[in-house]
């Protein structure tokens, strides 16, 4: 009997985002991370709500600009990418005012915001 992981199943599911849940699951993950950030300051929990961030919106990046790598690249090259933009955005809120904890969720906000839309605009493009 052969165990496989099902990456590609779980890959699939987000990528398509019927009724934008994963969006919304990356939604409530940043209130958590933000919670977390300004309350609790728990390792446990920001290492588990940043890995669920990372990993939808990682999934979103790749599957948006190279959809016709293996899933592992598509995997490396969406979180790559990813990391760019919080860099990108954080940056510009470092350069107009100060990067804070409500700056910090809001430039997690805008970048999963980003990456759903970019998602979907492909996903209706090229009709998958």
């Amino acid at each position: 009997m052969e165990t496989k992981f099902g990456f590609d199943k779980i890959e699939q599911r987000i990528t398509r985002d019927e009724k934008l849940l994963f969006t919304m699951i990356s939604y409530v993950v940043i209130l958590i991370i933000f919670i977390n950030l300004s309350q609790f300051e728990s390792l446990i929990l920001g290492l588990l709500a940043s890995t669920i961030y990372f990993l939808i919106n990682g999934i979103f990046l790749g599957n948006t600009f190279f959809k016709k790598e293996t899933a592992f690249f598509r995997l490396m090259f969406g979180l790559l990418l990813l990391i760019m933009l919080l860099g990108f955005v954080g940056w510009l809120a470092v350069v107009i005012y100060n990067l804070d904890v409500i700056k910090f969720t809001l430039v997690l906000f805008i970048v999963a915001t980003l990456s759903s839309l970019l998602n979907k605009k492909v996903k209706n493009k090229y009709g998958t």
